[in-house]
Order: structure tokens, then C-alpha cells, then sequence
């Protein structure tokens, strides 16, 4: 049954009986299978309660003690759905299921039918009551003791009661275990005891009149008295593979705990004592050897783990996946996951629940490209980051819309794509940061073939691939909060208990989300390590975004802001130790931090290791976006964006990744289009065209300023869709009380639908970021010198100066950026460092400077942008010095190289832009030695006889 995340956390409702809900009632009050039935409902006191329009069933049957058969249509289609009839008040509907349940539901007469099972939705399907279950027919059981589907633990010789009750005449009563009978009775009422139980034991109790058959099952635990024996060397938490397909060994981390069985597939989902699991003397984990696999076969299994002395409100027994899983399933969110996204998904194990953990030995090592086994990163200093959220960026919500949509991402000339969370997290169609299995793929946008498909593909077009990563915190399901939670509704989820030794029980910081993780435990600390190296070797991931590194701290508490916000040293630490991880595992590695911080705290991280080969360095989110917001709706105060360069924050190095707009923050154009200044001769608020139109103008003064910077996706075609925009596209806010927030609702896919990359206003914003990104990642005059200032003092007219003096006067070495925010054609004061031709960059016309300081007019929203010379741009590496592609070989290189075109001059650069090597007149036969440089990146600039230049990337080992 269709279910929203906040109702699996807060508690599986659906095992409730239809007695606890006084809103639905039936008329008459028993009814048979063969007979009709009116269902009554009261929306008073559900989720319905003040919605106003149509109301539809997702309804089904119980057939042989299966929930949910022979469900009418499909969710959220209305035209194959029931709906209900509105009958006295404005509260209360029916719906009459005639002439016989048989027939409404298409069942089998020979078949019995034990309950109703429904589902109230609206009809946009936003809004649904818990799951229903109605009891049909006079003769009906329940099993009194123990409670059904639960599990009993017990010490070996101890015994067990069962007892049960049933209306409706004298039923007959099985009682099996291990799916053997070992007692029958006839009667109203049943009682047993099994006695002197040494094993496991999975018990049923059928109890039958006629046809109608009702199925109780619970579980008896014995303890296995673990056994003190030392696993192999070099084996480590999760699953271990070897060289034997037949054979594979987990590890489970579990203080505290007294004992864990494995249960799977491969023992029925009933392990006996061979498959509890040993303890390692030395270390104190549990682990196991599973033996006579079958190479190919995916296995299913989950640890169920025993403390017999738990803390207050702590459960005895937890059932959970493997927390290194790389595969689970899911018995709440898969069934929703559309076959065309993950085509032959393996079937969650009938009679389990919560998630387990798929198990494959043999499996076929993915055939990596040379593009990814050689990838060289983009440089940080010009790196151009493209913000995705998978979800929202094409309607098929998969990794293949972003495979089919390369060309849009290579012709926009980005340098590197950033996908929001893509590891496993709790429902399907969120934003992903409320992840509980950090090292397996969220099956809904794919499998993890196609996800490294998509990561070659990028790579094999010079695009680098970040994941956003969410280790500040971990959600209910995840098997560490879990096997240490409080729950003391007994529904099986809860939060992290005093005794959890991966995560705090209470956040120790002020934006507390989820179970806060205690990042000075040492087995967090090697958790989050074996994350970051499973997406870094497994996968070729080329840098990680860490969310909310605010809480990496245990030094504050939760609503102490000036504690969370200030310098914190235990912080800083912690998180230069994960960058050295990562660094150890791939010296190139981005580490990104979302810290939002003050500067003395973020320039420890981002000059940290600066001055090494390769240059280190911690890249830091750069929040902008109520600067630029005031510059793109027309207003001057508070628009001085000087902190989207590095320098006004201390840092020593371009390691400010600054944007105006992001996935928490609204849209430019609609904050324009809606809040924006509504005179002069071109005003922004109530014209959606000047809106888009001045996204350009942002993009110059926000992409050409030196560092990395990042766009959120769609800003390039001036998306002015709030980001509050819901589902059915109203807007509502943070703060509404009636929708709630819609930051979160998956968005209408307007940029395909309507064809923004056509359409006229757009596609230019779309064609200027492209070549300003260009422009930005072939020449090294933007990742040089620069200085950021005003024309006569009016924020609203900002100019951007570029330099570097190492470069030759025949190339590009200064650049001027002028840009026009009013609503009026303005002249603007360009002071330009000296006079003669400077040309405009975006279209290459010239202009004639006989006066530095000689005004340029500027139309209201527009820019531009000049230099020295015309700019290299990256489509010249093609055809321009020859009739052949220009290469260089071999790269990387110890020592020498070679290029496979003659050259005029061939100019070899540092990545800080200093001239290290210069020489003219050479061909292919020419070596170019460079065995005398240090190791690192370089830029090797060729000019043919016709002027011509091109620029490509060397690295020397």
C-alpha cells in the first residue's frame, strides 16, 4: 500500500485493528464474502479532514492471510480507483461494494476472504488516511498469546504458551513449528505449551472453519551461547567477497550485544544455531562465514540482534539490514519504484519486514573507460559546479535523463556536475538527505550499472562527478540507529538511545536533523571512512559536497546557535581528518564543505595543505544569495557581492565555491519577477522577460569572478518557478499553515514541457553562461588577480578587473566586467587599465579606448564583458591548428612529451598562470622536456602560424 515516509516513521498504523478507527464503520455492521457491504467514513480527525474535494479508495482484499490481493486499479489513478459518495454532512462518505465481495473483487468463490483492506486519498493523492482493515465474516481469530509475528527470546530448556480464540462456532486448530504439526485442537479457544525448546523455532497457528483459514505467526528465539573464535585477518565490517564465489563472510559491529543470528534466503529466513554468529576475542565483533552460495545468486539477509539487558525503552531484539549494505530492499518504498528505473528489481522476501540486505558473490567487475580509469580533474581554481536534483531535473526522475540530456550539459561547458543525495534514504521522491544506508544506491533513480554508466559518461566528456553527502546524521532505518534506539511504543522505529555508540542522543548543535552522529567516536570515524572510500574506488566519485558540517561537533547543544556557529576546534579537526581520508585514498579528491561558517573557522579548512603537490585545500560553499537577490530585483542596498571571491575571506587559494542560488535557497528570476523594482524604463517586478534577461548580467558578475563557482540547475535557462512551488503549481511558503511547505514537492518539469532551450528569452541566458563558463575554463586570466568595485559608488552598477601579468600582451590577460542593475539605461565609468582595442568577449566586436575612464552606456540588466585580446574558448581545440585533433602525449608524463601538430609557439604554464616554459617554431618531432618541473597540473598553449591558439591540460607525475 502506498504510504509517505512520516507515516512509516511515526509508527506502522496499519497494524492497527478497524476497532481503533471510529471513523470507518460498515452497514451491516458483520457481512460474508458473498454478500454487499456499504463502507462508512468520517473524514473528522484525519488527514482529510479539511480537504474539500474528491475522496477515492485504494482497496483490496485478504485473501489466504495475504493483505492487499486483487487491489481495484492502480494508486492515484482516479479513473480506475472507487470514489466515494458524499452522503448527510459535509464530513461523512460511503461506498457500497455489491453485490458480493466475490464479484467487486474479482476473487475466486472457492477462496476465503478474511478482511477489507483500504486506503482514503484525495484526489491529487497529497493527502491519505492510514491503512484500513476491515473484518469480513462472522467466524473470526486472534491469537491472545504470544502476540502475533513477534519474537520470543528464551534460554535453552525454557518453554513457551499459545493461546487463541475464535467466534463463529468450533474451529480447528494447528500448531506448527519449523513447519511441522505438533498440536491440534478443536474448540472456541486454544492453549498449549511447548516445552523444553533447545532451537529456533518459527511457529503458525492455523485455525479454520470451512474454507476460511486464519494464519497467526511468531518467532522463539533460543541463545546460541556465542562462540569465542577469531575471524580471518583482513576481513571487515559488512560483506566480505573472495576468491571463492561459493563463499562469503559478514561482519557486524555491535557492542553491548549478547547475541546475533543471521537470517536469510539461504536458511529460509529460520536460522538455527550455525547461524549464529562467533565473536572475534580480539576486536568484539560478530561474524560469520556462509558457505555452498551459488556465484550470480542474490541472496537476501538480516542480522537480528539480542541485548537480553537493554536500557529503558530499548528493545530486546532488532531486526535490520547490514549498515555497509550496498543493496537493501525496502518493504515500504520499493513497490512504488517504476520497472522502467530499475528493471528486474529483486522482490522484497514475502512474511519479512523491515530492510534487508542483498548479497551477490561473483559478480562481474563493471568495464571502467580509459576516460574514467585516466580521468584528470578540472582544475578548482576554474572549476563551474552544476547542482543537480536527480528528482526534479527530468520527468523520468532517473540516472538515464541525465545519460540522454549530456549534450545539454556539454554544450552549457560545465566542468563538473554535483547530484543532491543519491544513497539510499527513507521514501522515494524526496531530496535525499535523510539518508539511512550511506553506501547503497537509492534504487529509485536507478541501478548502480546505469549510475556508473553515467559517471564514465561525464568523465569521457571532461565532466567531473561530486555527490552530495549527508553524514552529519542518519534516519530511523538505519540498522546503527536502530540496533541502539529508544522505542518505547514497541513499534519497531525510534530515535538513538544514551547507550548508541555511533550516534548522540541529543544533537551537540543547534540544526539538529535526524539522529545526530557522534563524529568523535572512533567507530563513526571509520564508518564515515569506509563510506567515502566505497564512492571514491567503487564508484570513481571525484569529490564529495559534506552537508551540514556545522554539526560535526560534540562541543554545544541543541537551540545553543552561538555555540554551533562560532569557532569550534573539535570541529575543525574532525573534519581536516576526513579530508586527509579522502585526500589518502585520491590526492585530486574535491572535498566541498557546506559550512556557511565564519571565516576564521573555514579558512582553517581551505588553506589547509594548500602549498602541496597536487595543491589541497578544502573548497567552501559560498552563499550569496540575498546579495545577488538585491541585484537581480534592482535594489542597491546590501548588493556589494565582494565575498563571492576568496580574498575577502581570507582564504590563500581559490577555495570559495560561490553561488547566487542553490537547492535551499529561492529562485533570482522569480524573486525578481515577484519583489522586484517596478519603475524606470525597463523594471524588473511584474515583467517575467526583464527577470529572465538579467540572469545574464548576474551570471557575469557572479561565474567570472576567480574560484570555483556553482550553478543550481535551470538558473542558465532563468527558471522563475519558486522553489515553493507545489505539485499542483501554486507557491506557498516555509511558514504556511493551510499546504504546509512545498520546498520539498517534486516540480512541474516546465523546462522540457514548454521547451525553455528554445525559447527565446531563455536560450539566451543559456548561451551566455555557456560561453562565459568557456571563457572561464580556457584562459587563465580568470583564475588570476582581481579586484571588485562599483561605478561612481552605486552597487546597482558593479565592475569586476582581471589580471595577470605573467601572461604575454598578445594574449588574454585583462579583463573588464561591467554590468548595469537599475531599471534605466545607465553609463558606466569602466576605468580600464589602459587604452587601445579591447575587444567584447561575447561576440568578439572591438571597441577603441582612447580614454580609461570614457563612459560606456549600458542597457538596464545587461553586461560586459572585455579583454585584451579575443578569448580561447574550448571549440578552437578542434580543426583550428590542424585538420586532425591536437593532442599531446603522453599524459600524464614523467618527463617529456610530444604534441602531434606543428606549432609557431608552444607555451607551457603553471596552474597559478606563471609562464614556466616558452618555444617557437616547433613540430611533431620536437620532445618538450619538462622533467625539471615539479609534479602537477600544467597548461600547454599552442599558437599555429595563423594566430590560432588552443589550450590543453598536462600532468606531470
Amino acid at each position: 500500500m502506498k504510504k509517505n515516509v512520516q507515516q512509516l516513521l511515526f509508527g506502522l498504523l496499519w497494524l492497527l485493528p478497524l476497532c481503533g478507527f471510529s471513523q470507518v464503520t460498515t452497514a451491516p455492521a458483520t457481512f460474508e464474502a458473498t454478500s454487499m457491504v456499504t463502507i462508512n467514513f468520517n473524514k473528522t480527525g484525519t488527514p482529510l479532514a479539511s480537504y474539500t474535494g474528491d475522496i477515492y479508495a485504494h482497496i483490496g482484499v485478504t485473501t489466504n492471510n495475504t493483505n492487499w490481493q486483487n487491489v481495484k486499479g492502480t494508486w492515484c489513478n482516479n479513473p480506475s480507483q472507487p470514489k466515494l459518495t458524499q452522503v448527510g454532512t459535509t464530513t461523512t462518505y460511503k461506498l457500497d461494494i455489491a453485490p458480493s465481495l466475490y464479484n467487486y473483487f474479482n476473487v475466486p468463490t472457492a477462496t476465503s476472504i478474511t478482511k477489507i483492506c483500504v486506503v482514503f486519498r484525495s484526489a491529487d493523492c497529497t493527502k491519505q488516511t492510514v491503512d484500513y482493515f476491515i473484518p469480513v465474516g462472522a467466524f473470526q481469530a486472534s491469537l491472545t498469546s504470544p502476540v502475533v509475528n513477534s519474537t520470543t527470546l528464551l534460554t535453552q530448556g525454557q518453554s513457551i504458551s499459545v493461546a487463541a480464540t475464535n467466534t463463529g462456532g468450533a474451529a480447528n486448530y494447528t500448531l506448527l513449528a519449523n513447519g511441522v504439526s505438533i498440536n491440534t485442537s478443536t474448540g472456541a479457544s486454544y492453549a498449549f505449551t511447548d516445552s523444553n525448546i533447545m532451537t529456533n523455532k518459527s511457529y503458525e497457528l492455523q485455525v479454520n472453519i470451512g474454507i476460511v483459514t486464519f494464519s497467526f505467526k511468531f518467532l522463539v528465539l533460543v541463545d546460541p551461547l556465542t562462540q569465542s573464535v577469531a575471524m580471518a585477518n583482513g576481513v571487515q565490517d559488512g560483506i566480505n567477497y573472495g576468491s571463492d564465489p561459493t563463499k562469503a563472510t559478514l561482519v557486524l559491529t555491535a557492542p553491548g550485544k549478547d547475541y546475533v543470528y543471521v537470517s536469510g534466503s539461504f536458511n529460509n529466513w529460520n536460522p538455527d544455531s550455525s547461524y549464529a554468529m562467533k565473536k572475534d576475542p580480539t576486536s568484539g565483533k560478530f561474524w560469520l562465514d556462509l558457505t555452498n552460495l551459488v556465484a550470480g545468486q542474490q541472496y537476501t539477509y538480516q542480522y537480528w540482534v539480542v541485548d537480553q539487558t537493554p536500557t529503558t525503552n530499548s528493545p530486546k531484539l532488532v531486526k535490520t539490514g547490514d549498515p555497509y549494505s550496498t543493496l537493501v530492499l525496502s518493504p515500504f518504498d520499493d513497490p512504488y519504484i517504476p520497472t522502467a528505473s530499475y528493471p528486474n528489481l529483486p522482490t522484497f522476501p514475502a512474511g519479512q519486514e523491515r530492510e534487508v540486505t542483498v548479497l551477490q558473490t561473483g559478480q562481474t567487475a563493471y568495464p571502467w573507460s580509459n576516460a574514467t580509469l585516466n580521468f584528470v580533474k578540472p582544475s578548482k581554481d576554474n572549476l563551474v559546479v552544476y547542482e543537480v536534483l536527480i528528482r526534479d531535473f527530468d520527468a523520468g526522475r532517473t540516472f538515464q535523463n541525465l545519460i540522454d540530456r549530456i549534450d545539454y550539459f556539454k554544450n552549457l561547458k560545465i566542468n563538473a556536475i554535483e547530484l543532491m543525495p543519491v544513497m539510499e534514504y527513507e521514501g522515494n521522491e524526496g531530496w535525499g538527505y535523510n539518508p539511512c544506508y550511506h553506501m547503497a544506491l537509492d534504487k529509485f533513480y536507478g541501478t548502480e550499472d546505469k549510475f556508473k554508466q553515467l559517471i564514465d559518461l561525464f568523465h569521457q566528456n571532461g565532466i567531473a562527478v561530486i555527490l552530495d553527502i549527508a553524514l552529519n546524521h542518519a534516519f530511523g532505518r538505519n540498522p546503527m540507529v536502530r540496533m541502539w534506539m529508544k522505542d518505547a511504543d514497541g513499534d519497531g522505529w525510534g530515535d538513538a538511545a544514551s547507550d548508541n555508540p555511533y550516534f548522540n542522543e541529543f544533537a551537540k548543535h543547534s540544526y539538529g536533523v535526524g539522529n545526530d552522529f557522534n563524529h568523535s567516536s572512533a567507530l563513526t570515524k571509520y564508518y564515515v571512512k569506509r563510506v567515502l572510500q566505497h564512492w571514491i574506488n567503487d564508484f570513481k566519485i571525484d569529490g564529495f559536497r559534506w552537508d551540514l558540517t556545522k554539526g560535526f561537533t560534540q562541543a554545544c547543544s541543541s537551540g545553543n546557535d552561538a555555540c554551533t556557529n562560532g569557532y569550534l576546534q573539535d570541529r575543525v579537526d574532525i573534519l581536516k581528518t576526513y579530508a586527509d581520508y579522502s585526500w589518502a585514498e585520491d590526492p585530486n579528491h574535491y572535498v566541498i564543505f557546506e559550512h556557511l561558517g565564519q571565516d576564521s573557522e573555514e579558512q582553517q579548512w581551505a588553506n589547509y595543505r594548500i602549498s602541496e603537490t597536487p595543491s589541497k585545500g578544502v573548497m567552501l560553499w559560498g552563499e550569496m544569495y540575498d546579495i545577488y537577490k538585491q541585484l537581480e530585483m534592482g535594489y542597491s542596498s546590501n548588493a556589494n557581492f565582494t565575498r563571492m571571491g576568496h580574498l575577502s575571506r581570507g582564504f590563500s587559494a581559490p577555495r570559495l565555491i560561490g553561488y547566487p542560488e542553490s537547492h535551499d535557497k529561492d529562485r533570482m528570476a522569480y524573486q525578481g519577477k515577484t519583489y522586484g523594482v517596478t519603475t524606470g524604463g525597463s523594471p524588473v517586478g511584474g515583467n517575467t522577460a526583464n527577470a529572465i534577461k538579467r540572469m545574464s548580467a548576474l551570471g557575469a558578475v557572479s561565474l567570472l569572478v576567480p574560484g570555483p563557482k556553482m550553478i543550481w540547475h535551470f538558473a542558465e535557462l532563468g527558471m522563475d518557478d519558486s522553489i515553493y512551488t507545489c505539485t499542483d503549481n501554486t507557491v506557498n511558503t516555509e511558514t504556511d499553515a493551510t499546504t504546509g511547505d512545498c520546498k520539498l514537492a517534486t516540480k512541474p518539469q516546465k523546462q522540457w514541457t514548454q521547451n525553455y532551450p528554445s525559447d527565446p528569452n531563455r536560450s539566451v541566458v543559456y548561451s551566455n553562461y555557456s560561453r562565459m563558463i568557456d571563457m572561464k575554463t580556457s584562459n587563465l586570466v580568470f583564475s588570476s588577480s582581481y579586484a571588485i568595485s562599483s561605478s561612481g559608488g552605486n552597487l546597482l552598477y558593479p565592475r569586476i578587473y582581471l589580471w595577470n601579468d605573467n601572461i604575454p600582451s598578445n594574449q588574454l590577460k585583462n579583463v573588464v566586467v561591467l554590468a548595469n542593475f537599475s531599471t534605466d539605461t545607465a553609463t558606466i565609468t569602466p576605468d580600464f587599465p589602459y587604452v587601445g582595442t579591447w575587444y567584447n568577449l561575447m561576440d568578439n566586436s572591438s571597441l577603441n579606448v582612447t580614454s580609461t575612464t570614457a563612459g560606456i552606456t549600458i542597457e538596464a540588466g545587461g553586461f560586459r564583458v572585455f579583454g585584451n585580446v579575443t578569448a580561447t574558448l574550448s571549440n578552437t581545440e578542434i580543426n583550428t591548428l590542424t585538420s586532425s585533433v591536437m593532442q599531446l602525449y603522453p599524459n600524464p608524463t614523467d618527463s617529456t612529451f610530444q604534441l602531434n601538430v606543428d606549432a609557431k609557439q608552444v607555451d607551457i604554464y603553471a596552474a597559478t598562470g606563471q609562464l614556466v616554459r616558452s618555444y617557437q617554431q616547433t613540430n611533431t618531432s620536437t620532445i618538450f622536456s619538462i622533467s625539471d618541473l615539479n609534479s602537477g597540473l600544467y597548461l600547454v598553449r599552442v599558437t599555429d602560424s595563423n594566430q590560432a591558439q588552443s589550450t590543453l591540460k598536462l600532468v606531470k607525475n
